[in-house]
């Protein structure tokens, strides 16, 4: 365990102004060690954490935290701000089961101004603070803090067009390392590089304006009127930047690891009193030399040996994913010319990396933006194209409307590869991929299958090709398959295996952790292993309605779930036998291991496996009630 002599010392961000130069400098030093130190043994999002110490310490030296609120985007670069607000003696719980959150939670610290999770929302929710700070009548400033990966989502750019025309406190900050998880895409990308390689403007006016300052007389008029024209001298330079034409004032590039330029360029925006852009450049990984090469690889990260940047421990061979599979699979079914794959800023995370090279014309990644990519996807479709768009339940989410109004509505035919889909862990209820089959279901004409082997996935994303119409979603969970299931042969559909007295259902990695209970169990139920999971057949409602007890496992809410439909289904057909629903809980979920949530929830093998001898002996003990005349 290291020792930190000046982070130590650091209780609250008013411990921070009271530091000298040196005593700043050291201090951002030891938060990259200790950053290092304890995200080796607990995982996280390491790179954008490291980039973003001096930025973080500079607004907490400069802004009154939490009078003046600071709200990150997305909050993967928060664990700086967590450190100097309070957190630092429960750094070790990062992550885990009632530990600190990895994401900003208002819960967790008045220090934490929003809540986040997904990208692009901070401008919205700081915009709303500063109105309602203008309306109570103080004179606090909100701060969105917010990285050039999430400008290539729309809602960024909805909030700028209303900030622009306002007059409150409101200062954006753009941290510009050219990455979001992967590297950046788009015209918006290509526009910050050409700011960056101007840098000399910001220089030049601020050395304009201190000569003003001191001319006697004539100085500061003659300094209002440059800023009331714009300035000739900033126009020869560099224009106007696209910020300025929406009606904030610019300031930057800056070097986003200068802290004595940081804070200067943020006071003078803060001074301001209303709405302001300060780009800031820094470095994705900054001080551990194995991010900065790699940044992607240590965005998000499981435990590591510091000295090597290895994972600990043996790590999982890369083919062993569904994520893999599927890449690997979108690679040969891209020998048809039809055939494209869409990313939202995830060609990696999703395994379409592959495919992005095989298929180079036909791969897009759009940025982070989900909605854009459920459309443009329409739009291939229209034209003949059969796009495949990748997506974490998680972001899905994001794109209900589209998928709903441009897709359903039209019948249009895509394919939505729902990577993440059920419990994720440690990321926690930002990110939990558990609310994509009540929203689907809601939708007409969807079609949803998933499988719980690779075979299952391959021939799934087959069929929802070239077999099946409208919009087929294809979803599968993190990691790999249960060998257990595995046995039961390639290319299994719907599985039917005999049993006495009880019927249990399940799909997904759920159907493997059913398969997996019942090999243990002298007298096993019927069990029903499902893979298209919507819309139900008629055999499958006709052949359940007869049964007398059901029980069916559910990785996902319980509301709007397949095991709620199909109760519905089961009822209109006759059904009136007993039947049960273990799902997961309506609400949010956590962080904590998946192993633990599947046990906690009942989801498990073993949980299940109590649960249906539970269930067996009830039964037998009405049936022996029963037959006493009870």
């Amino acid at each position: 365990m290291e020792h930190y002599p000046i982070l130590d010392r650091i209780q609250s961000p008013s411990d921070l102004r009271a530091l000298g130069d040196w005593e700043v400098g050291r201090l951002c030093y030891e938060i990259r060690q200790f950053l290092i130190e304890h995200v080796s043994r607990t995982g996280g999002h390491l790179a954008s954490n490291l980039g973003a110490v001096e930025l973080t310490v500079a607004l907490h030296r400069v802004f009154d935290s939490p009078k003046d609120s600071i709200v990150w985007d997305v909050g993967h670069q928060s664990y700086t701000h967590k450190i100097l607000t309070g957190r630092k003696e429960r750094f070790s719980t990062l992550r885990q089961r009632n530990g600190l959150s990895g994401f900003p939670k208002p819960e967790e610290s008045e220090h934490d101004a929003f809540v986040a999770g997904h990208a692009s929302t901070s401008i919205s929710a700081a915009y709303g603070i500063a109105c309602a700070n203008k309306m109570s009548g103080n004179d606090h400033t909100a701060v969105a803090v917010v990285g050039d990966g999430a400008f290539t989502g729309g809602m960024i750019y909805e909030a700028i067009n209303n900030a622009g025309r306002s007059n409150v406190r409101l200062v954006i900050v753009l941290n510009h390392n050219d990455m979001s998880i992967s590297r950046n895409v788009g015209a918006f990308a290509r526009y910050l590089s050409t700011i960056r390689a101007k840098p000399g403007y910001l220089h030049v006016k601020q050395r304009v304006e201190s000569i003003l300052d001191h001319l006697p007389l004539v100085g500061r008029p003659l300094k209002r009127a440059l800023r009331s024209s714009k300035s000739v001298l900033k126009y020869i330079l560099f224009h106007n930047t696209f910020f300025e034409e929406m009606g904030l004032e610019y300031f930057g590039p800056v070097d986003g690891h200068n802290l004595q330029e940081l804070e200067q360029v943020l006071r003078r925006a803060k001074g301001l009193g209303r709405p302001a852009v300060v780009q800031v450049e820094t470095v994705k990984g900054k001080g551990y030399t194995f991010a900065e090469r790699n940044p992607p690889a240590y965005h998000g990260v499981s435990q590591f040996d510091i000295q090597t940047g290895s994972p600990d421990g043996e790590p999982a061979p890369a083919c062993n994913s569904f994520s893999a599979v599927f890449g690997a699979e979108m690679v040969k079914l891209g020998q048809n010319p039809k055939v494209c794959a869409i990313t939202a800023a995830m060609a990696v995370g999703t395994g379409l990396d592959p495919f992005s090279k095989a298929c180079r014309s036909r791969f897009f990644d759009v940025g982070i933006a989900e909605e854009h990519a459920v459309t443009f996807a329409a739009g291939l479709a229209v034209k003949g194209y059969i796009p495949v768009f990748a997506v974490y339940s998680t972001f899905f989410q994001r794109c209900f409307d589209q998928v709903l109004h441009d897709a359903a509505l039209e019948r249009t035919h895509i394919v939505l590869a729902i990577d993440r889909a059920g419990i994720v862990g440690d990321d926690g209820d930002t990110h939990q991929g558990i609310f994509d089959i009540s929203l689907l279901t809601s939708m007409p004409g969807i079609t949803i299958y998933s499988p719980a082997t690779f075979d299952q996935l391959r021939a799934d994303i087959k069929r929802a090709l070239f077999e099946d119409s409208g919009v087929v979603a294809v979803r599968y969970p993190r990691g790999g398959e249960n060998p257990c299931h595995c046995a039961l042969g390639p290319e299994e559909d719907d599985v039917w295996l005999d049993g006495t007295g009880l019927t249990a259902i399940s799909y997904g990695r759920t159907a493997s952790a059913l398969y997996e209970a019942v090999q243990e169990m002298e007298q096993p139920p019927e069990v029903v292993l499902l893979n298209r999971i919507w819309p139900f057949s008629e055999e499958l409602v006709r052949v359940l309605a007869r049964r007398k007890h059901i029980l069916f496992f559910e990785e996902s809410v319980q509301s709007g779930s397949i095991c709620e439909h199909l109760l519905t289904a089961l009822v209109k057909a006759g059904f009136n036998g007993k039947y049960e629903m273990v799902t997961l809980p309506d609400g949010f979920i956590r962080q904590c291991s998946i192993p633990w949530a599947l046990e906690e929830y009942g989801l498990s093998a073993q949980a299940i496996g109590r649960r249906l001898c539970e269930a067996a002996r009830e039964n037998s003990d009405n049936i022996l009630d029963e037959e006493k005349g009870w």
